[in-house]
């Protein structure tokens, strides 16, 4: 990606008298923004639009895009650690997970887009954050190998693969859903009902005890 431009001050007039709930805001319309258009069109004028508040306040809080995403992509680390907190069975976060599309649509499409917009390593800004953070899964999963709980031809690293889509599939495959199961993907009860089918199969194949 090209260097990102110095970042400009706001003028005086600008600035606005509380800092956090602004960057709150600006945060809140880039997960629309990049939720529309993905990274590549997403667009820092929309993102301030949205926000309402000068296009600079944008690059003055986060440098640019790039950071925005960074930005965005610390809150979804912070916000994994409010859904799976040490010791909560696969099964139940995987459920958390899929319910993600009721409580926060926008994020769950920003990850969507970050995958259909990848062309390489080179150009993915949340690469070292999501893998370090993707890791942590798959060593889960090959204790519960270890510990004979899955078949040893299971690959754990494409398994967590398979379960983050079937977590994401009311976003991603929402007309496969309503075609197969004929129900509104996006209605909260088809939304849920589809959450504990997740975590079902997670348990039916040894994934947690809950």
């Amino acid at each position: 990606m090209a260097p990102s431009k110095p970042r400009r001050s706001p003028e005086p007039q600008e600035r606005q008298r509380d800092p956090e709930r602004t960057r709150g805001r600006i945060l809140d319309a880039a997960a629309a923004e990049f939720g529309a258009h993905g990274y590549a069109g997403a667009r820092i004028r929309s993102i301030a639009a949205r926000a309402g508040v000068n296009q600079q306040l944008v690059s003055y809080y986060f440098d640019g895009k790039e950071g925005l995403y960074r930005a965005m992509a610390q809150q979804w680390q912070e916000r994994q650690r409010e859904l799976a907190p040490p010791g909560t069975p696969l099964p139940e976060q995987l459920r958390r997970y899929a319910l993600e599309a009721l409580r926060s649509p926008a994020g769950v499409r920003v990850f969507a887009w970050s995958g259909l917009q990848y062309t390489g390593p080179d150009d993915d800004p949340d690469r070292d954050s999501r893998a370090r953070n993707l890791a942590h899964g798959v060593d889960e999963l090959r204790a519960l190998q270890a510990a004979g709980r899955l078949p040893a031809e299971v690959d754990p690293a494409c398994l967590l693969v398979i379960m983050m889509a079937a977590a994401m599939a009311t976003t991603t495959l929402p007309h496969v859903i309503e075609s197969v199961c004929h129900a509104d993907p996006r209605s909260p009860e088809v939304v849920e009902h589809f959450a504990d089918q997740v975590a079902v199969l997670a348990r039916l194949l040894g994934l947690g005890d809950d």
